[in-house]
């Protein structure tokens, strides 16, 4: 999050508080507190939700904001509730709120940690299969029912496999998400040398598949070949541009386990250390991946993106299954 866009949240969750402080109170008889403090109320969970998450992932926000209300459900279920009983009077603004926000925080929270969870494309890293503006569904318990925020798997499923497309939190800073494909497991050594894909020091096998074409960001045609590639389980699309390098070495950051990693101009070789993933987006040459990052721990993997269920600049593209 850019530092404008922090002092927007601030400021709206500022905003919120006064009108929750000066927005007046319940008349007798009414159901709903006025609306200046439900807009209060309203203002105060977005700013707050931008604010956190500057410094900690959504879930960790969510799990905050579940905590508090959690804590306000209960305490208003088994103590505050009988209290106001005996001494006839109602409930606070605040009571009311945190009761009726928990329940659907809860709920959006155990969904996304444990079934799935939205995520939309922001470039065009993983082109043809997905492009801009699509919104997929990540599949959260294929690769185990992980302890939220923690991340650990509690109990396992499945295991990641070479092929799948996967959500990650992004090694350098992961409160940001990305979406690459799966290359390299735990013991593999990866190879990108004169454009030819390389695991375990065997090929992995391509097609020429004719070429494709797309505008980059509304500004330029941006030409590539295209070739069917086949690895696991797994046939898909990727994109070539002849001309390009196989990694631009100047751009290759200091990253963990760098020494298991050995460039050149023609490209480069890792072997993924135990634990980790080696990634890559399927538009080779417009891809910040694992060749710049290096590898991605366990602790980091999101998900597995199985479908595509909006895209509002295509709709033909919904209901799209991620090869």
């Amino acid at each position: 999050m850019g530092a404008n866009l922090f002092w927007v949240f601030a400021v709206l969750a500022a905003i919120g508080l006064m009108l929750i402080a000066f927005g007046g109170k319940k008349e007798p008889g009414a159901k709903d507190w006025p609306a200046s403090v439900q807009w209060g109320y309203l203002m105060l969970v977005i700013g707050g939700f931008g604010v956190l998450s500057e410094k900690m992932s959504f879930s960790a926000v969510m799990l905050v904001f579940v905590v508090i209300t959690g804590v306000v459900w209960f305490a208003n279920r088994f103590v505050l509730a009988r209290k106001r009983l005996a001494e006839g009077r109602e409930s606070g603004h605040f009571v009311d709120y945190a009761v009726g926000f928990f329940p659907v925080i809860l709920v959006v929270f155990l969904l996304r940690s444990f079934l799935v969870e939205p995520f939309q494309i922001p470039s065009s890293s993983m082109r043809p299969g997905l492009v801009v503006g699509d919104f997929i569904l990540v599949n959260k318990f294929t690769y185990g029912i992980r302890v939220p925020v923690l991340n650990n798997v509690a109990v396992p499923v499945h295991q990641v496999e070479r092929g799948d497309v996967a959500v990650f939190n992004y090694p350098p800073e992961p409160r940001v998400n990305y979406i690459k494909r799966v290359i390299g497991l735990a013991g593999d050594t990866v190879g990108y040398r004169d454009k030819k894909l390389t695991v375990n020091g065997k090929p992995v096998p391509q097609l020429a598949d004719g070429s494709y074409d797309y505008l980059e960001q509304g500004l330029a045609m941006v030409h590539n070949e295209q070739y069917q590639e086949t690895l696991g389980a797994r046939t898909y699309r990727v994109l070539d541009i002849p001309e390009a390098r196989p990694v631009s070495v100047e751009r290759v950051a200091n990253f963990p386990y760098r020494e298991n990693c050995d460039y050149d101009e023609s490209g480069f070789s890792c072997k993924v250390p135990a634990g980790h993933y080696f990634m890559m987006g399927d538009n080779r040459d417009n891809s910040l991946d694992g060749r710049y990052w290096g590898f991605v721990d366990d602790r980091l993997m999101v998900g597995k993106a199985f479908m595509v269920w909006m895209n509002f600049g295509d709709f033909s593209r919904v209901g799209k299954t991620i090869q």
